[in-house]
């Protein structure tokens, strides 16, 4: 068995994307956290940012701790694997990897995506940051334009604010297009009250070098504006990396946007070639690439009879409040011609949140109205990220609402809070008491 890998080993995640960026959130939320100490009576705090470039080589560390310990150095405990780095192509019977031939049956692609770029004219010409690049900025910038508004976009413009850049956001639609309208609504105003500019419902015109960096000229409502700043961070999209893996000359389908076209066994329109991942343009997660690997590989060797299933797919925003969502959104359900019910709850409804005297956030969730089954679960919330498995396994195990209203959850936790919206599908949780149901 071989496995080809061309440039660092990891793979976006340990390298360039969750940990990185996580780890970088994570040193700006300190700064928030020192501002708003005093919404608890009596307490005052200050976070100073004295060296950032100490806290970026520090996540480099971290970065490189982690690709040795859960790749590098894991690589030898399984016999029978071969490791080979260089750029590789599919040829007959096999692939290619530096002009030397390896001879396969089956084949796994699984060679990720990388940032794409908007067409906006001058975008190549203009010097700009990728969600790569911006996590190796050594120094940080004054202002700071990012083009786009999806999960990419707001984590790194919150993390940037928070360490004392001025941030502009500006995106065609709104923020976090893809999720519930009312979360979307909610984390803008969040994003504004802590100094972050955010502007939607534009269309890119053009965008160019000026005098102290660059400049980017929008429309909105009919009206021309210019949004200037010293760089501008590029976060509307990846590109799944197929170019140079010979997919066409050996009849494998692309889709419009460039992805691996697979079935839900994750077949390939070549026969014994698969692929998982990123370079599917799809369900974008590194856990849903796991997933999708896994099944891939038994599929190849056992004979094709494990499906690939999203319908419980979480996906979480590392934004403050997080984001976390999981099954289907009320448009969604509708579309999909359920009847639906829909309860929304404010986090001030839900106790964790006032001990913690912050009530940022709301829980929505989305139920069948014939079965009262559980549909989707959305969470804005500071602590939302862990809360959002109980939806996940309830949707999972085809729960009720009725079931989760049932079920017994510890008093003092944001995950109470899923037990709180479903118990306001029939009942008024302002007039309950602490625990009842």
């Amino acid at each position: 068995m071989a496995l080809i890998g061309s440039g660092t080993i990891g793979g976006t995640c340990v390298n360039i994307g969750c940990v990185p960026s996580k780890t970088l959130i994570r040193a700006a939320e300190t700064f928030h956290n020192a501002r708003v100490a005093a919404r608890f009576a009596g307490i005052s705090a200050k976070a100073e940012l004295i060296d950032w470039r100490g806290t970026v080589r520090q996540k480099d560390a971290l970065v490189s701790e982690l690709r040795q310990a859960k790749y590098t150095s894991l690589l030898p405990a399984y016999d029978g694997i071969a490791y080979r780095d260089g750029p590789a192509r599919l040829v007959e019977g096999g692939v290619e990897v530096d002009g030397a031939r390896i001879p396969a049956g089956k084949i796994i692609i699984a060679t990720g995506a990388r940032p794409a770029l908007p067409a906006v004219p001058g975008i190549e010409t203009v010097p700009h940051l990728t969600s790569t690049t911006a996590l190796d900025l050594e120094e940080l910038p004054r202002s700071l334009l990012i083009i786009g508004g999806g999960y990419i976009g707001a984590e790194l413009a919150q993390m940037f604010a928070r360490a004392g850049v001025k941030v502009t956001l500006v995106c065609r639609s709104h923020l976090l297009p893809e999720t519930e309208p009312e979360i979307g609504a909610a984390l803008t105003g969040y994003f504004e009250d802590e100094g972050i500019t955010v502007v939607s419902g534009i269309a890119y015109r053009a965008i160019r070098k000026a005098e102290n960096g660059i400049a980017l000229d929008v429309s909105r409502d009919g009206q021309n504006t210019t949004v200037d700043a010293d760089q501008v961070l590029i976060t509307t999209g990846r590109a799944p990396n197929t170019e140079g893996l010979g997919l066409t000359e050996h009849g494998i389908a692309l889709s419009p946007k460039g992805g691996i076209v697979i079935d839900d066994r994750m077949r390939t329109s070549r026969a014994g070639i698969y692929a998982a991942g990123d370079v599917t343009g799809r369900d974008q997660f590194v856990y849903m690439a796991a997933y999708g690997a896994k099944l891939a590989a038994k599929n190849a060797l056992n004979g094709d009879s494990l499906r690939y299933d999203n319908s419980a797919m979480p996906a979480v925003v590392f934004t403050d409040p997080q984001v976390a969502s999981v099954g289907l959104t009320e448009a969604a359900a509708r579309a999909a011609r359920h009847a639906v019910l829909v309860s929304t709850i404010g986090l001030d409804q839900v106790p964790r949140a006032l001990a913690a005297r912050d009530t940022r956030g709301l829980i929505k969730l989305v139920a069948d109205a014939g079965s009262g089954r559980l549909l989707g679960a959305h969470i804005l919330a500071p602590e939302g990220a862990d809360s959002i498995q109980t939806a996940t396994l309830a949707i999972r195990q085809g729960l009720t609402i009725e079931d989760l209203a049932d079920a017994i959850f510890p008093y003092l936790t944001t995950v109470e809070g899923l037990k709180l919206a479903a118990l306001s599908f029939g009942k008024d949780v302002t007039k309950l008491s602490c625990c009842a149901g």
